[in-house]
């Protein structure tokens, strides 16, 4: 069945028919809305789904508001109120040098590991001065059982160098297991260390369910390794 046209309502046959802005037209009822000019597809404009040529396009207009006395009125309150909403907030917000951080899981977790990597460090570091301070006091020359007939008289009030004992010698204290590496990791990030298969992990401490600190003795760097990584010497 043929369509009608979108001017007369007519039908259009296919040999006069002009299929365009979703509508089938004659081609001499396509033509502009206004001055009623024959129109073609290369010279039309559409507006509103019907045709019109480039002379009566219909243009769009934009409304001027005058500005009376009750507008400069209104205007002038609107400045005063978003003044006084800003003041208000900059008040508020004055003092605040920081950002909220988000309480995640995440962020608990690296939180705890902090917290147990400051414990760890600090037990050490205790240990250290606590072995320091235990160390015997150097052996002196006159305090030697065996006779020095050597040595002048004028030495025998100093410490023997051979015999003294040097802090820095002691060694730190071992405050875990050992294990060995069964399979190489790489750390992901700062406070963790990288394993190769093989390693030897001393002063082993657990954490977590998941993660341990060490020492790696090949490198001789401390941090966190994944448990199921290492198994006991």
């Amino acid at each position: 069945m043929n369509p009608l046209c979108g001017r007369c309502s007519k039908m259009v046959y296919p040999t006069e028919k002009v299929n365009c802005l979703d509508k089938y037209w004659h081609k001499g009822c396509f033509s502009c809305e206004v001055c009623k000019l024959t129109l073609n597809m290369k010279n039309y404009q559409g507006f509103d789904k019907k045709p019109y040529c480039s002379m009566h396009y219909p243009k769009s207009s934009f409304t001027s508001v005058i500005d009376t006395p009750e507008n400069l009125r209104l205007k002038q309150q609107s400045m005063l109120n978003s003044q006084a909403l800003y003041k208000e907030e900059f008040e508020k917000n004055k003092g605040k040098g920081f950002s909220v951080v988000a309480d995640t899981p995440e962020m608990q977790r690296v939180k705890k590991t902090q917290d147990q990597i400051s414990n760890i460090k600090y037990h050490e570091e205790f240990e250290k001065s606590r072995i320091s301070s235990d160390a015997p006091p150097p052996v002196n020359a006159s305090q030697d059982p065996q006779p020095q007939p050597a040595i002048p008289q004028t030495y025998s009030s100093q410490p023997d160098p051979v015999s003294v004992p040097s802090a820095a010698a002691v060694p730190p204290p071992s405050g875990g297991k050992r294990y060995r590496a069964l399979y190489s990791y790489t750390a992901a990030d700062a406070d963790e260390v990288s394993l190769q298969e093989g390693d030897l992990i001393a002063d082993v401490q657990q954490i977590d369910e998941g993660w341990m600190y060490g020492r790696i003795e090949r490198t001789g760097q401390q941090g966190m390794l994944p448990a199921n990584y290492v198994q006991p010497l």
